[in-house]
């Protein structure tokens, strides 16, 4: 890209003649696509499928016999894909709008003066000023001023670099602290922000078991299906001699009835019509599955402000310690000069705002989260230092501790200003020789909703962490407050001086306070070590290292750009009770596509173990594909898409796979029971084939209704309009188009077929109760002598 060949002054920067002649020439601050999937790449996605392909091949095999009805499993199979493809493009715009609503904004300099801007309007040569909690957006040198850097996302270290007059920026760093104009000098591809957009979420896997569970039934199923298949065909046309027409005609059937073709299709209707009702909760998802991330979380982490509070505080009163220097006037003079930019310095800022002393400052520090003081060495009066006691006092502190303590135990935040006459040690140090000018106490005002929404997920069994910078006395009093229980059971993270000792605080104490960028990321890994599933908020730049290691990162939309990137969801409206909705509606898709792909399963695991069966027995395959379409039409298709999207608040319990698996086994097993045991009887008798095909149809059906009334309960007005309509839609096919889908007539001359079916369709429900049994003494077996590990946690 070619050289900027404008030279702004740092006073004007850009005109907006420059801006536009650059734009012309292609130098702006092009960013990357868009995170989310183009039209195209869903249509491709949802259409070249492993199983598409497959459920073609086969259908084209049955339609070269001339049996075309038998390939009208095609069409459920075309309705799925559009149906999925609609609805993922109904999220991706949700997305993409949301997305355009929380992208950040950066103050640039233009003609003299300052204006906000998005950071794709950004162009070659622009002067940024950039100032605490800002994501660095391209690539810079800095021009006037000082600010404190983190390039964690870049190089994994935690520490904040000082960047003065003539240091680079890269972009994907963050300000910590401090203000700066800075000279853009890479923008599009050139910009290493193109390199690392979004790299926190890529470097990420989903912490997925829903996905893990289909990848791992898709890879069974790949690798068995092709086998299976053609040892199949191969027994029913030279073992059987059953004809080859024939031959693939059940053996299609076989093969379709192992495809769960609607399982992954439902999976991603389910996830992508939660990104939309929370689109509608001003919630914008940026990672799919962390949705069913945040419906298994047990472990909320949150940080005081901006959550339990409303961000913003007061200046409730000073209390004088030392009357050698006049306070108001100190603090008139610091605030402004300093560019801090949080909730304290506003909150000093409002109370302070006379006009200030004409003194001129030799040196700042601003405010960092690790430092947590902030100063100015002015040139006749002295250097003043504001800040955390503990932090700017160190081994003094002891002698104000009651005081502070006390104040802090009364829910206020306490600051202390402090003088000295020396300047700042080293680059950025204390002065030595301190003295005790006067201590602020600040208040936090607590949102209205906090303590409905602290109650309620104490009643969902989510507990519930409060990390501050703050005081732990004064955290503890705002929580308590706040409705928070055991707000009381409290630890100052100072006192932590390992992160071993850390980790074990996390699963002792309810509120942690001093709590630095670095221990909060190592109480999220604890918690995480332990056993939980964690959600961590935040607003903030500290925020940004526990954000990146929590299983559910949920930021606000009022927060830094920096927290906002690196999350999975962003409350575009901050308002922490949105978190209640948010949680009901991971829960609701989670359990909803669990309940649904037990149906599915059903199907996959019983017409695998009659494929095998019949192989090894030497037995004809007793379905064939258009008896299959209706049964899966009626008891999975048609039932599944309606439960995925029903209200559903239940907590998870378990593994995903396990669940499934001890729903769908007992339903399967009885299925294949009563096909061996007509197999049995059959050639007792010497039934036919039809006669065979027709008795399997009959008990698969009743059989999958059965497990639907189940997969039902608790039965309400939608549900059971939902059971009775697939049956009697089920009865109505078998009595009126008995022809069409292959089932024989009941005339007096089967009537040897009605006797033995009779008496198997009501021993159905009895012997799925034995095998449900059967298969929970096992697993009690299993578990007992350590054969097998079942993840039974509530969450």
């Amino acid at each position: 890209m070619e050289m900027n060949a404008f030279n702004p002054s740092s006073a004007t920067g850009l005109t907006e003649q420059q801006v536009a002649e650059l734009r012309e020439k292609g130098l702006n601050n092009q960013q990357p696509e868009s995170q989310t999937k183009t039209v195209g790449q869903i249509v491709k996605d949802n259409t070249l499928t492993l199983f598409n392909l497959l459920n073609i091949v086969l259908a084209v095999l049955v339609i070269a016999v001339g049996s075309y009805k038998n390939a009208l499993f095609i069409n459920i199979v075309i309705i799925n894909t559009v149906i999925g493809i609609i609805q993922e493009v109904k999220a991706k715009r949700t997305i993409d709008k949301l997305s355009l609503i929380s992208q950040p904004h950066v103050r640039v300099l233009r003609e003299g003066k300052e204006k906000e801007i998005t950071v794709e309007e950004i162009v070659l040569g622009d002067i940024l000023i950039l100032s605490s909690g800002k994501q660095i957006p391209s690539d810079s040198t800095v021009l006037s001023g000082e600010i404190e850097v983190n390039e964690s996302l870049l190089t994994g270290e935690s520490d904040a670099i000082v960047k003065k007059e003539g240091d680079t920026l890269l972009s994907g760093s963050f300000v910590v602290a401090g203000q700066a104009y800075v000279q853009v000098d890479k923008v599009g591809a050139d910009n290493y922000a193109t390199k690392i957009a979004a790299q926190a979420k890529q470097m990420r896997k989903p912490n997925s078991e829903i996905m893990r569970a289909l990848n791992l039934i898709m890879k069974i199923i790949g690798i068995t299906i092709v086998p299976i298949g053609v040892l199949l065909l191969l027994r029913q046309i030279f073992g059987l001699n059953l004809g080859i027409n024939h031959a693939i005609v059940t053996t299609v059937a076989a093969l379709i009835g192992m495809i769960p073709e609607g399982l992954v299709l439902l999976t991603s209707v389910a996830l992508a019509v939660g990104v939309i009702r929370l689109g509608h909760y001003k919630t914008l998802v940026q990672e799919l599955y962390c949705i069913e991330t945040l419906a298994r979380v047990d472990v909320l982490c949150l940080d005081k402000t901006g959550t339990i509070t409303e961000g913003s505080m007061e200046v409730k009163s000073i209390d004088l310690v030392n009357n050698a220097k006049d306070p108001a006037k100190a603090l008139r003079a610091m605030v402004g000069t300093l560019t801090d930019d949080n909730s304290t310095f506003q909150a000093l800022k409002d109370s302070f705002n006379g006009e200030a002393p004409k003194w001129r400052a030799v040196k700042t520090v601003p405010f960092s989260s690790a430092r947590k003081w902030s100063g100015v060495s002015f040139e006749e009066q002295g250097t003043y230092v504001i800040g955390a006691p503990e932090f700017v006092l160190k081994d003094g502190y002891n002698t104000y501790r009651d005081k502070v303590e006390g104040y802090a135990a009364e829910g206020n935040r306490v600051l202390v200003l402090v003088h000295s006459d020396s300047p700042f040690t080293g680059d950025s140090g204390l002065p030595g020789d301190v003295q005790v000018i006067a201590f602020l106490l600040l208040g936090d005002k607590i949102r209205k909703e906090a303590k409905k929404t602290l109650e309620y997920f104490a009643g969902q069994g989510v507990a519930i962490k409060v990390i501050s910078g703050d005081n732990p006395l004064t955290v503890s009093e705002v929580a308590c407050r706040a409705g928070l229980m055991d707000a009381k059971n409290c630890v100052d993270a100072t006192t932590l001086e390992t992160d071993e000792a850390v980790a074990e605080a996390a699963l002792k104490y309810t509120v942690f306070g001093r709590v630095t960028p670095g221990q909060k990321r190592v109480l999220v890994n604890a918690l995480k070590a332990a056993g939980h599933t964690v959600a961590m908020t935040g607003d903030g730049v500290n925020d940004v290292l526990a954000l990146r290691d929590a299983d559910c990162s949920i930021a606000m939309a009022a927060g830094s750009d920096a927290a906002r990137q690196v999350s999975q969801l962003v409350l575009l409206d901050s308002n922490f009770s949105s978190l209640t909705k948010v949680l009901m509606e991971g829960r609701r898709v989670i359990n909803n596509i669990s309940r649904a792909a037990s149906l599915f399963l059903v199907k996959t695991i019983y017409s695998f173990l009659l494929a095998v069966i019949v192989i090894v027995a030497s037995e004809a395959y007793p379905f064939i594909p258009i008896q299959l379409t209706l049964i899966s039409t009626v008891t999975i298709g048609v039932p599944s898409f309606f439960l995925a999207l029903e209200p559903n608040k239940n907590r998870l319990s378990g593994n995903f796979l396990e669940t499934v698996l001890r729903k769908a086994l007992p339903g399967a097993l009885t299925i294949v029971v009563n096909i061996v045991v007509v197999m049995i009887i059959g050639n007792i008798l010497d039934f036919s084939v039809n006669e065979l095909s027709t008795m399997a149809c009959l008990l698969t059906g009743v059989t999958g209704l059965i497990i639907l009334y189940g997969v039902c309960q608790p039965l309400d007005v939608k549900r059971t309009i939902l059971f009775w309509a697939m049956t009697i839609a089920y009865v109505g096919a078998v009595l009126f188009f008995p022809t069409f889908f292959a089932v024989i007539p009941f005339y007096p001359t089967n009537w040897q077929v009605v006797l033995v079916l009779l008496p198997m369709l009501f021993l159905i429900y009895p012997i799925m109760l034995l095998l449900k049994a059967a298969i929970n003494k096992t697993e009690r077996w299993l578990v007992k002598h350590k054969l097998l590990d079942l993840k039974r946690t509530s969450l």
